[in-house]
């Protein structure tokens, strides 16, 4: 069983900056792909941000690519979320999410329905 647990959201003026911390309960996270997804009011789940067992690999949403990057450093079983250029649309609860190893692949994964394991989730409040 893999426990996330997500750190870092808050409240924060249209235009600023947050950075979102997922550490995971187990050492063999290293080996699992992961993701950032999010839920506005009234809108459903979607996914933000993505990337692969090694960190190799990343997937950004249209909405927040050149704004969002997702890193991870395996060494701290930890993903990170650096958001900049916030906007109020950007108003969410923001999920972690980990995929358990599956054969050879690799890369990185788009639906929640892949994903194995969830955070309980962190507000991000973007003020206009």
């Amino acid at each position: 069983q893999v426990q996330l647990v997500e750190s870092g959201g808050g409240l924060v003026q249209a235009g600023g900056s947050l950075r979102l911390s997922c550490a995971a309960s187990t050492l063999t996270r290293s080996n699992y792909a992961m993701g950032w997804f999010r839920r506005a009011p009234g809108k459903e789940r979607e996914l933000v941000a993505a990337v692969s067992r090694s960190g190799t690999s990343t997937y950004y949403a249209d909405s927040v690519k050149g704004r969002f990057t997702i890193s991870r450093d395996n060494a701290l079983n930890t993903v990170y979320l650096q958001m900049n250029s916030l906007k109020p649309e950007d108003t969410a609860v923001y999920y972690c999410a980990a995929r358990a190893p599956s054969g050879y692949y690799s890369g990185t994964y788009s639906s929640q329905n892949e994903y194995n394991y969830w955070g309980q989730g962190t507000q991000v409040t973007v003020s206009s």
